[in-house]
This record gives structure tokens, C-alpha cells and sequence, in this order.
């Protein structure tokens, strides 16, 4: 009822300083007859509201988070120049805020189109209004209708970095289009913009590592940046800690970490690589859309980079291992992390491995119910065979150089005359793993 008596007056509620916390509510808990009412209340408004120091913010969250994606095309699409605004889409399929279907339906308009939309991003970017969720989506958009290595690309990597202050691409990290922006300007970027870019994250990169977007700057970090010095001594430290080992607060912070949905993700990836099991399906697609255009501008062997990212890596990650043990075996994230680190780790494993076979030896209640799940049973199993089970080949694709678990693990259970007592319980195919086990 109230919101049928405000109907025609939602612009100017937007506008006023306190009259939008009103409208907030309204949406916040409306139902979609009143989103309905009023969103189309802002159509041919954008470009002058997202301008506006109060309405720009009810204006960015309506976008956000109540709009429909028909009425969110419709408002982005206003961006593209004051012709949106004022004509409405035409045909009868869904509209689309993508610019490039605009694009390819009207070339001969590109150039209009992309100065309107940079001289508004521009100037958003210059009032330092840079968290708008919307403003990010325009940002995408421009970026992925410029040809690489024009001087439209490099003009807009310059604006990316030439806020002093960096707000800009943090904010940027952090939205869904805003990372992948991040993302692809690493990749596309040279060797000194990727510099720059990255020194704007600093005492950031623990943040970025538990965001749902975040996290993607940093795998972008290290599969394109050539200069793993530089990658390691700019993320590791900040996700690790300088001695994660010795500092019992900051190790506890790692544990949580490793257990954690997104910040586990950089610490395994190195070590992992692209594999489903730590990835979402949007990591997994922005990461081939990196690496294709990585081919073209990193001159560093992908291989040798991991390599070299994995020899910083490992040694903290394995005495992580050794001193924890017990804490991470507890948890399904972290025996999938000991299952990582421990096959693709460089260095001494050693240390590591006699931890894990420790666990057999504890008796306490709580290890023993932990080795009998599910979690720690695939973990054993992996590494008693020695690598990882590839189901195209239907083979264990082992190691290098070879773990040898197999040989620790069937000595401690021998030791203490526990082979049958595992062969009937919840750890049954960690002893088939035994028998099976190659060397």
C-alpha cells in the first residue's frame, strides 16, 4: 500500500539524504511487485544518478541486489551512452547488457558507445567513487571490447593504475566482474604493470585469499607473473606468515585458513593445479581465459614457473605438516590439503611423512575416529599409492620424486600388530591401497 502511494516518487526519494534509507527498506523487505514498481522508476535516469552523491548508493544497491538480470541489462545498458537511455531495447528476446551483442548488432556505433562509456568510468574513477558494484560491470565491459595491445587497452590500464591511493582496484577485487577485470588486466598486462598492480595489494593479499572473488587475483598473480621472487616474497609472507611454524597465533590462523571454502584455494592451488576438487567452475573457466591469453604475453615456461613458486612454498606448508598433524587430519579440507602438499612439494618430505604415520601410533580417541573417516581414509589411500588416480588413463599417476609412504605406513601398523585390525574396519581399502601399492 505505501509503496503504491510513493509510485512516481522513487527518483526523487533516491535523490534525498534521508528519504532513501525509506526506499532501502521498501526493497529490503518488498516482494517483487514493489521491485517491479520501482526499478523502472530509474531507467533513463542512470548516467545522471550514478553521478548523484546520494542517490548513486541506492542506486548501485538496487542494482546489486534486487534488480532482476532483465532489469539490470537494461540500467547497464544506459552506460553505454545517453541513445540507451532515452530508446529502449528492441526485439522480442531478453535484453542484453553485454556490449559486445551491442557491438556486433551496430558496429558502426562502437566509437560513440566507448567514449561515452569511458568518459563515465573516468569520471566516477576521478571523484574516487569506485566501489559501485555497476561501475565495475561498465569497467568489464569496456575491457573486453578493446583490442589487446591497442592504445585503448594501454590508456585504460593506466587508468586502473593511476589511482595513487589504489582503492580502485581494490574495490575491484573484491565483485565478481571487478576480479576478473584484476585478472585479465595481469594477464594482459607488461611485466611492469603486473609490478605496479601487485604492490597495490599489499597487506590486502589475506583478505583477497577468503573472498569469493578475491581469491582469483592471487591464482591470476601466479600463473602469468614471470618473476616468482616477486610473487613470493608479495603473497607468501602475508598468507603465511614469515614462520608459521613458530608463532602459535599465527599458525592457528593458517589452520583456519586451510579449512576455510576460499582461503584454502591459493595455499593448495600451486600444488594442485586445476583441479576440480578445490576449484569452482568459475575459477576453472576464468583460469583457461587467463592462460589463453598468457600464451601470448608471459615468456616463462608454465611448468617451470610452478615449479619455482612450489620450492618457495613447500618448506613452510610441510612444517605446517609435521607440527600439526593432528589438527589437520580432523578435518575433510584438511587432509585434502596434506594430500596436496605431500605429493607435489619440493624439498624434504620427510619430516612430514613421519608425522602422518605418527597418527597411527597416538591412541587417542579423536585421531583414531578421524583415521576411520571417510576424509582420512581417501587421504591414506592417495598416499599409499603414491599419486594421484588419473580416470582417463584408470592409472595412478605417481609422485616424482616417489613418496615411499606405503613402506612407513605398513611398518608402524606391523609394529603394533594392526594390519588385520585396519583390514576390518572403516580403513579396510588403505590396506588394499598397501597391497597394491608399486615399489
Amino acid at each position: 500500500m505505501i509503496a503504491n502511494e510513493l509510485k512516481g516518487e522513487y527518483r526523487g526519494l533516491a535523490e534525498s539524504r534521508y528519504a532513501k534509507f525509506l526506499l532501502g527498506k521498501l526493497l529490503v523487505h518488498g516482494d517483487k511487485e514493489i521491485r517491479d514498481i520501482v526499478v523502472p522508476e530509474f531507467y533513463g535516469h542512470v548516467r545522471r544518478l550514478i553521478k548523484h552523491p546520494e542517490a548513486s548508493w541506492i542506486l548501485d544497491d538496487i542494482y546489486r541486489g534486487v534488480a532482476t538480470p532483465s532489469q539490470k541489462a537494461i540500467i547497464l545498458r544506459e552506460w553505454y551512452g545517453a541513445e540507451f537511455a532515452i530508446f529502449k531495447a528492441g526485439g522480442k528476446g531478453p535484453v542484453s547488457g553485454e556490449l559486445k551483442t551491442i557491438l556486433k548488432d551496430h558496429p558502426e556505433k562502437r566509437k560513440p558507445i566507448m567514449h561515452a562509456l569511458h568518459d563515465l568510468i573516468n569520471l566516477l574513477v576521478q571523484k574516487k567513487t569506485t566501489g559501485f558494484t555497476m561501475l565495475h560491470d561498465a569497467m568489464l565491459q569496456y575491457f573486453l571490447n578493446v583490442p589487446p595491445g591497442s592504445e585503448e587497452m594501454t590508456e585504460f590500464l593506466e587508468l586502473l593504475k593511476g589511482d595513487e591511493e589504489g582503492d580502485l582496484l581494490k574495490n575491484l577485487a573484491f565483485t565478481k566482474s571487478g576480479a576478473r577485470l584484476v585478472c585479465l588486466a595481469l594477464a594482459y598486462g607488461t611485466a611492469k604493470d603486473r609490478k605496479q598492480i601487485l604492490r597495490v595489494y599489499k597487506n590486502t593479499f589475506e583478505a583477497l585469499a577468503s573472498d569469493a572473488n578475491g581469491h582469483q587475483v592471487i591464482l591470476a598473480a601466479y600463473d602469468v607473473i614471470d618473476d616468482t621472487v616477486l610473487t613470493s616474497k608479495s603473497i607468501f609472507p602475508e598468507l603465511l606468515g614469515k614462520t608459521p611454524d613458530a608463532d602459535p597465533n599465527r599458525t592457528q590462523t593458517l589452520l583456519n585458513s586451510i579449512i576455510d571454502l576460499n582461503a584454502r584455494i591459493p595455499l593448495i592451488y600451486p600444488f594442485a593445479g586445476k583441479s576440480k576438487a578445490i576449484l569452482r567452475h568459475e575459477d576453472l573457466d576464468l583460469l583457461d581465459e587467463i592462460h589463453n591469453v598468457r600464451s601470448t604475453t608471459s615468456k616463462k615456461d608454465p611448468a617451470t614457473r610452478r615449479k619455482e613458486l612450489l620450492a618457495h612454498l613447500s618448506p613452510p606448508l610441510l612444517a605446517l605438516i609435521e607440527c600439526n598433524a593432528e589438527a589437520l587430519v580432523q578435518s575433510s579440507f584438511g587432509c585434502q590439503f596434506i594430500t596436496e602438499v605431500m605429493l607435489s612439494a619440493t624439498g624434504d618430505r620427510d619430516p612430514a611423512i613421519h608425522a602422518i604415520v605418527a597418527l597411527t601410533q597416538t591412541g587417542k580417541p579423536e585421531i583414531e575416529q578421524a583415521l576411520e573417516a571417510a576424509p582420512a581414509g581417501r587421504m591414506l589411500k592417495t598416499l599409499v599409492q603414491g599419486g594421484r588416480f588419473n580416470p582417463k588413463t584408470r592409472r595412478v599417476e605417481l609422485a616424482e620424486p616417489p613418496l615411499m609412504f606405503h613402506d612407513r605406513l605398513f611398518a608402524s601398523l606391523m609394529a603394533r600388530d594392526r594390519v588385520l585390525e585396519w583390514a576390518v574396519s572403516g580403513n579396510s581399502f588403505v590396506v588394499v591401497g598397501l597391497l597394491e601399492a608399486e615399489g
